[in-house]
């Protein structure tokens, strides 16, 4: 395909050696497969590299081929246009590889991390893949339910956990599909850990509660504190022959793990 002079200046005045090399590529054959990246480039991790050339306000577009194998694997393409809007800022722009994605998915759930529940500016919010890319490859992003929307945090947190997980080496992604940190919605475990999770956000009037329970326990015995508030609550309703329906907290709301995908 050929493009104006204008954004061939732009493209080529790239010169930092990852984005450059998408770029160029890309311009050459007219898309690059993560395929290539990493057999011809050395590129491990692709949308990486995608994500640096986004980071220079190139709207690149995420698409699904074929490898030499026969496997789906993503691909990356210039989209139209070629840049993104100048006017993105640095946070915006890191997420520019998939606006389109990232409303499709604030529009189905709304603008809140999957795994805090927590709602955020949408512009906060990072897109990412459920099943990592090192265990699963790229994904199509028309495939909304492939992916999920983090805050800095979770994502950090997400990262961390993932690569530090015994399934990074072994890379089933059966495993991944039922890890809390995939699907928070539904799962058997945490990072290969028979375990289960719920977040508690304290707001408002509610932080009263959780500073005086910080000053009563302390910050290192307050987790084991609430699983006994907890158990000692769901052995009295069992006495009573009760049908636990609510779990009311040192009297906070929480956000609990709960979310239900479509």
């Amino acid at each position: 395909m050929k493009y104006p002079k204008d954004i061939l200046d732009k493209l080529n005045a790239i010169t930092d050696k990852r984005p450059a090399t998408v770029i160029q590529h890309i311009l050459k054959h007219s898309f690059i497969t993560t395929e290539e990246l990493e057999k011809n480039y050395g590129y491990k991790h692709a949308p990486r590299a995608a994500r640096d050339v986004r980071e220079r306000g190139v709207n690149l577009v995420t698409y699904t081929v074929k490898s030499s194998e026969g496997k789906s694997i993503g691909a990356y393409k210039f989209g139209d246009p070629v840049f993104a809007d100048n006017k993105l800022s640095k946070v915006a722009g890191r997420t520019a590889l998939s606006e389109a994605l990232k409303k499709a998915l604030i529009d189905k759930y709304g603008s809140v991390c999957f795994i805090y529940l927590q709602p955020m500016e949408e512009r906060l919010l990072q897109v990412d893949h459920r099943i990592p890319y090192e265990i699963d490859g790229e994904q199509d992003e028309n495939n909304i339910d492939c992916y999920m929307l983090l805050s800095p945090s979770a994502n950090r947190a997400k990262s961390w956990t993932c690569e530090h997980c015994p399934n990074w080496t072994s890379k089933d992604v059966e495993v991944c599909k039922n890890c809390f940190w995939s699907h928070p919605e539904n799962y058997t475990h945490i990072a290969g850990k028979d375990e289960r999770k719920i977040v508690v956000t304290f707001t408002n009037n509610e932080i009263d509660d959780y500073e005086q329970l910080i000053s009563l326990v302390g910050v290192k015995n307050a987790e084991q504190t609430i699983k006994d508030l907890v158990s000692n609550f769901i052995n009295e309703q069992s006495n009573e022959d009760s049908h636990v329906t609510a779990l009311p907290i040192a009297n906070a709301s929480a956000y609990i793990m709960a979310l239900v995908c479509p």
